[in-house]
């Protein structure tokens, strides 16, 4: 995968599909993988950290899997959530495909996997969750979660799982500097090297 990353639009190599097994919402399930995208063997160690730390998602409205990847978050989001729409956002359109791909093979209606352009602008989140692509550099980063994180409905919150030795700790501060008064930043949890980080949208100052 020279000169090919995990967040490339349109990666270049060759497509190869690979079946795998893995945990979703509490079951083993058989899904689908490629090549050009992250973490394609398993669920990556960040995301099953998120995944065993969150509470139950809402039971209804727009859900946000920021940074899908092959879709372990929005499967789960779908299936716990089967009243809720789940947008399923990534740069890299093979892993749309793959998420797409996922909810068709395990029978799940309500994902839509889409391009971040192609969210409709006034849609708002009941939450999101998010494993995100910090090696984008911390400019990209930034920008994404200032894109967002805005779009958070009143009182409700995201996850973020960060790894300690990525600058987690740097980027909660910067989050406590950048947004508004009404938004707050904690550390929800820490294991195995990773953090969760929870920002709560308040409706009022807090």
């Amino acid at each position: 995968m020279a000169n090919e990353h995990y967040f490339s639009s349109s990666p270049e190599s060759d497509l190869k599909l690979r079946t795998i097994h893995a945990t979703i919402a509490g079951v083993e399930r058989e899904l689908v993988t490629s090549n050009g995208i992250f973490s394609p063997e398993r669920i990556d160690a960040g995301t099953k950290v998120l995944l065993s730390n969150v509470p139950a998602p809402p039971p209804g409205g727009n859900l946000l899997d920021l940074g899908c990847g092959w879709g372990p978050m929005a499967l789960t989001l779908a299936l716990e959530s089967p009243h809720a729409t789940v947008w399923a956002v990534d740069v890299n359109e093979r892993a749309l495909d793959l998420v797409r791909a996922n909810a068709e093979k395990l029978s799940i209606p309500n994902i839509n996997a889409v391009l971040p352009a192609d969210v409709p602008e006034d849609i708002t989140f009941m939450s999101i969750w998010s494993n995100p692509p910090i090696r984008v550099g911390k400019n990209e980063l930034h920008n994404i979660l200032q894109t967002w994180l805005p779009r958070l409905e009143l009182d409700a919150d995201a996850w973020l799982v960060v790894q300690k030795n990525l600058g987690s700790d740097s980027l909660q501060r910067w989050m406590e500097a950048t947004f508004p008064d009404n938004f707050s930043f904690t550390r929800a949890a820490t294991n195995k090297g990773y953090r969760v980080l929870r920002a709560r949208h308040h409706a009022v100052s807090e």
